[in-house]
């Protein structure tokens, strides 16, 4: 696998503006765990300071962990055949610089969506979500797909480009790309931070 793409900024693929609200965002932190540890760990400061900065927003943060189930499904056993998650192995813990607190809702999910079969959409709604912030890995694939499902869901999607992370500088990019072109305002660290202090 190559090594892990350096953060991004916002700047350079941003097309539109808008900063999150905090009384109706949730920041959603997908798949920070020991199976993608290596792939996260250049963003792992960026991810804890997202954390902390949506925390002290006030904003509820939701963190995903993928497990595999027996049998997986055909999409995922074809693509990554014999890279599996199993539960209970530190593959599918959450690593400790996640940022997770105590009362933080923690969902299982086994494909690319966390939306797909977890009932996020559902918890979200029961909290007065309407805008989720997304962080975490892999950029291109979980986050990216999480992302697109909560467009398409009626959410006002914000995604993050430092706190997160893939396997090559040009995946990352692409999806920032994808993202402010259709689906996402993108946000970094000290985006979040200015947007937060003005709306205090």
């Amino acid at each position: 696998m190559p090594p892990p793409a350096a953060p991004s900024s916002y700047t350079r693929h941003e097309t539109r503006r808008r900063d999150p609200n905090p009384r109706e965002a949730a920041l959603l932190v997908v798949d920070v765990q020991g199976h993608f540890a290596s792939l996260a760990a250049p963003a792992m400061p960026a991810i804890a300071a997202t954390v902390a900065l949506c925390r002290g927003a006030g904003m509820p943060v939701v963190h995903t962990r993928h497990v595999d189930p027996e049998p997986r499904s055909r999409p995922l056993a074809e693509w990554w055949a014999g890279d599996r998650i199993d539960a209970g192995t530190p593959a599918a813990e959450l690593l400790p610089g996640a940022g997770r607190a105590e009362g933080d809702l923690v969902l299982e999910k086994s494909t690319y969506s966390a939306f797909a079969g977890t009932g996020l959409e559902e918890a979200l709604r029961g909290m007065g979500v309407e805008e989720v912030v997304v962080a975490g890995v892999m950029t291109n694939l979980c986050c990216e797909t999480t992302a697109r499902d909560a467009f398409v869901r009626g959410f006002r999607v914000f995604f993050s480009a430092d706190a997160t992370a893939t396997a090559s500088r040009d995946l990352h990019e692409a999806t920032l790309a994808n993202m402010a072109y259709g689906f996402a305002y993108i946000v970094d660290c000290k985006r979040l931070e200015a947007a937060f202090r003005k709306d205090k």
